[in-house]
Parts: C-alpha cells; structure tokens; sequence
C-alpha cells in the first residue's frame, strides 16, 4: 500500500525524497524505480522529508516508528507534519498526537477505506482526522491520493469511523461466506445465487468484491484475514469500552482468527469461505 502511495505522489509531481522499509532490500528497490533516497533509518527519512507519510501494520510498529527514543521519526521533527494511514487504535492514534506536539510537531490521521489497486491509481476512501489547520496544509495532496476525503474531526475520530466501517466489511464477508457456503452444501447454482443476491436485501459491496473468488477458491491478497482479525479487534475493543454488545462482531474476529491458527491469515478476507464451504478446511491450505 506505502509503495503504491508513493508512486501515485510521484505521478502527481510532488518531490518524493526517502522511502523507508524495516525489509531495506524493499526500499531499495522502491528507491530506485522513484530515484529518490533509501533511508537506513528513520531518522534519516524526518531529516529530509517536511511532509511524512507513514503506513504499518499495526499499534505495536506505529509505537516502533514513533519511539520515544533511539532511532525514531521524532528525532529532530519540529516542523513536520506526520500522515499517519495505518488502521490502529484511536487511543494509539492520540498518543502518537501527543509525542509530535511534543516535539512541535504535528500529525494526522488518514485512515484508507480502499485496496492496493486504489492507492496506485489514486482512488482511495480517506478519512481524516486531526487539527483543520494540518488538514488544510496538506488537502491538495490528500485529493491527490484519493477520489472521496472525509475530515471527520479531530484526533481519533477517524481511526474510530474506520474501525466501524471494517467492522461491518468484515460481518458481511463472514455472512457472505455462510451463505455461499451453504448454497453449495443445498447443491444450490452459486452463480444463480449471487444474481438473487445481487437484486434483494442481502445485496453487499463484499458480493462483488468477494462473491467470486469464494466460489473459485481465489484469495489473492489486497486485504488479509489477519489484517480482518486485527480490525474486528479494534472495533470489538471499542465496543466493549463503550459497553455496547456487539456479538455478530466478536464471531466474525473469531473465525478470522481460526483462519490465522489454520495457516491462513495471508490470504484474502474473501478466504474465511474455506471455513464455510464443505469439505474446504483441510484442503485449502494447499492453494
């Protein structure tokens, strides 16, 4: 997704100065398709770079860039303006906030409701949130990575909107995946399915994103089971805080994570069918 991003900047003519990856042969690479720098550090990316853009896998890796001390996007960042796209917590979105005013710096939250394929042509969902100053400073590259921005609100409120909007994607894609599934155990024409699907009330994005590739068995990667799992998390999280009851959520976690312990959680979300189409589990951690 990082890489994708970077290359919709360039088309667009900004100046991209460092590429930073924890994997350097990666960066390298990267480095040498844009011809700009592959840092050895992070530190080396904030001394070059006014406008940051970061996206990790999760809260653990965003506190690992935004380290307190050592090497650390903070040394030396007053100044600069941080956009963070990574789905984490709000609560870790915030901290991270904190440290950059810390050190006079700022940050914000560009939470991506949109595949790898989106960031290259520069089609993504954004949600933004953070101060309307640091919106404004850095709106004219966010259009330019996306074809809808949402300034939600200040900080964190759009890592909580993303959580949500994960939350239903991922309940939908189970609900997808039982339905299909059970189709086929009712020797039901799935294709035949998804038409009747497709023009009544169980009509979903997730049908034509999915729908197919559950039938084929095809789950390429553009958004992982254990990327689903760690989203459901997030929302489940929330709820809990908020002491809402969110059960049809907490199952769908749990099945994303029985794909993690069955060696499934690189494949797509689209393959949580191989828990619901008979006689898939056990064969499909050969596909």
């Amino acid at each position: 997704m990082g890489a994708n991003m970077a290359r919709r900047i360039k088309d667009l003519g900004y100046p991209v100065v460092a590429v930073y990856d924890a994997r350097h042969e990666v960066a390298k690479e990267l480095a040498s398709e844009l011809g700009c720098a592959a840092a050895d550090t992070l530190t080396a990316v904030t001394a070059v770079a006014e406008i940051i853009l970061t996206v990790v896998t999760d809260d653990a890796a965003m506190r690992g860039i935004f380290a307190s001390s050592g090497d650390s996007l903070l040394v030396a960042a007053e100044g600069r303006l941080f956009i963070n796209c990574a789905t984490c917590s709000p609560a870790l979105h915030e901290e991270i906030s904190a440290l950059c005013d810390e050190r006079g710096a700022s940050s914000l939250e560009a939470c991506m409701a949109s595949s790898i394929t989106q960031a290259r042509e520069g089609t993504l969902y954004l949600m933004i949130g953070g101060s309307e100053s640091d919106y404004q400073k850095a709106e004219e590259l966010l259009r330019g990575l996306s074809s809808a921005l949402r300034y939600v609100g200040a900080v964190g409120q759009a890592a909580k909107v993303k959580a949500l909007v994960n939350m239903v994607m991922n309940i939908n894609t189970a609900g997808l995946a039982e339905g299909l599934g059970l189709g086929a155990a009712l020797g039901l024409d799935l294709q035949m399915l998804k038409e009747v699907f497709s023009q009544t009330g169980a009509n979903a994005r997730v049908l034509q994103t999915d729908g197919d590739d559950m039938i084929a068995r095809e789950h390429d990667c553009y958004f992982s089971a254990a990327h689903a799992a760690k989203d459901s998390g997030i929302a489940n999280n929330l709820a809990a805080g908020a002491g809402v009851a969110v059960p049809l959520s907490v199952a769908t976690e749990g099945q994303y994570r029985k794909m993690i312990t069955a060696g499934l959680g690189e494949f797509d979300k689209s393959g949580i069918a191989e828990l619901t189409f008979p006689g898939r589990l056990n064969a499909s951690t050969t596909l």
